[in-house]
């Protein structure tokens, strides 16, 4: 079991059946169950064409993101690597060992002085490949921090940066529109560097699967501009509230005065999961349960996403599959996450005794907090508590005194959020 502690959180068979859905959409983003269709006989199948690594002298990858690990692992068992880089978040557990894979261990969901010791590193590794060498890319969310290597400003600045722009409410492409335009390795920056042929292969927790966006497009391309980023930062009225040297070097590429982001795809790429990999699975195990079952996917700020999945409430024996992704403007300085805070916003709307909500991130953080997400059953009981906790975006007081947290630890993937909602009973 993947979900730590749900003999503790389990108290009914329903609620079993939640965790063992949620059990089965974790297991689909396990890269071992998804690379395999991609990967063999050294061999990779990009957009249906299948490339033959033999003609190549030295087969290397660089895997960065969440789930680089755990991609690297799968295809080195795949293909014949000879060496490469995994670049993940600090406190992640690491699977691989020995020497044949440099590891760099570096900041999430800030930047730091390690992201940048990664980012160089792989910049050298890139520039040192010869000619008839091949780079394959593992890429997966959460690499936008843990590569980072600052263009014009300080990493200081890139760090408030990155905080103020994640508390905001900004989605994700609005974030890295920013971030790659103070960046020197993403919007595809990173592939000015490359000596040799390659690919990537990207694991994507984005809305549309969008690779200017998963990974803030290190190794695509980048079709916004410095003039986009301007208006993200005055749509969200954060001008006043960043440093000046991010705010100078925006105006100065809007002004035609820096080099834009590369707008040239360079390298092909093919995305091999993304959230509906794991809804699908989750939808299966539901309808075998005996649930009818149905799926929905959201984005956007949360309070709309919890209005529309109270709207869509299932019916006895229903199970609502959902996913995506929802913002948050963190206004409080409580704990919690946007996972911890939907089920929360839906327990304070529900009318229903029967039903179970539950949601949770694949990665197994959610917000500032080490807990994956939270459940809920039947009717709120604590309502005082409640309305106290959203207001300083504390939905983990809430869950910790109701026995409601979801705990994973890392899981070493990530395909943005999974949730469910269930009323009643199976069929049958």
């Amino acid at each position: 079991m993947i979900i730590r502690n749900s003999a503790q959180i389990c108290n009914t068979r329903r609620a079993q059946d939640a965790i063992d859905i949620l059990e089965a959409g974790l297991d689909a983003a396990n890269p071992a169950n998804i690379l395999p269709n991609f990967v063999q006989e050294n061999t990779i199948r990009i957009n249906d064409d299948a490339t033959n690594l033999d003609k190549y002298d030295s087969i290397y990858t660089v895997a960065f993101g969440k789930a680089a690990d755990s991609m690297s692992r799968v295809v080195n068992r795949l293909l014949d690597v000879r060496g490469g880089i995994i670049v993940m978040p600090t406190d992640s557990k690491p699977y691989i060992r020995g020497n044949k894979f440099k590891l760099y261990r570096a900041g999430h969901p800030y930047p730091n002085r390690h992201s940048v010791t990664a980012a160089k590193g792989v910049i050298k590794f890139l520039s040192n490949r010869r000619r008839d060498d091949f780079v394959l890319f593992l890429v997966s969310g959460g690499a936008s921090s843990l590569l980072a290597l600052p263009d014009g400003i300080s990493l200081s600045d890139k760090m408030h940066c990155t905080q103020t722009l994640l508390q905001s409410g900004a989605s994700i492409s609005e974030i890295n529109c920013v971030r790659k335009h103070i960046s020197k390795v993403k919007g595809g920056k990173l592939l000015e560097h490359m000596t040799c042929s390659g690919a990537s292969l990207i694991m994507s927790d984005v809305e549309g699967d969008d690779p200017e966006t998963v990974a803030s497009g290190t190794t695509y391309m980048d079709s916004t501009t410095f003039e986009d980023a301007l208006q993200v930062m005055e749509r969200f009225n954060l001008t006043e509230k960043i440093h000046k040297e991010i705010l100078d070097r925006l105006l100065d590429g809007s002004a035609g005065q820096i080099s834009e982001t590369p707008k040239h795809q360079i390298i092909p790429y093919q995305i091999v999961a993304n959230n509906n990999t794991c809804l699908e699975a989750m939808i299966h195990d539901a309808q075998n349960k005996g649930y009818n079952a149905s799926m929905i996917q959201h984005y956007g700020d949360i309070g709309g996403v919890a209005d529309s999945l109270v709207r869509s409430s299932p019916q006895s024996g229903e199970c609502v599959i959902f996913g995506g992704e929802p913002t948050v403007h963190v206004t409080g300085k409580g704990r919690g996450g946007r996972n911890q805070e939907l089920v929360l916003r839906i327990a304070q709307m529900n009318t229903d005794q029967s039903l179970i909500v539950a949601s949770m991130g694949t990665d197994g953080i959610d917000g500032n907090t080490r807990i994956a997400g939270a459940i809920h059953r039947g009717l709120l009981q604590d309502k005082n508590l409640a309305a106290s906790c959203m207001q300083d975006n504390d939905s983990f007081t809430y869950f910790e005194r109701h026995n409601g947290l979801i705990k994973t630890g890392h899981t070493n993937t990530n395909l943005a959020d999974i949730g469910l909602m269930i009323s009643g009973h199976p069929k049958g």
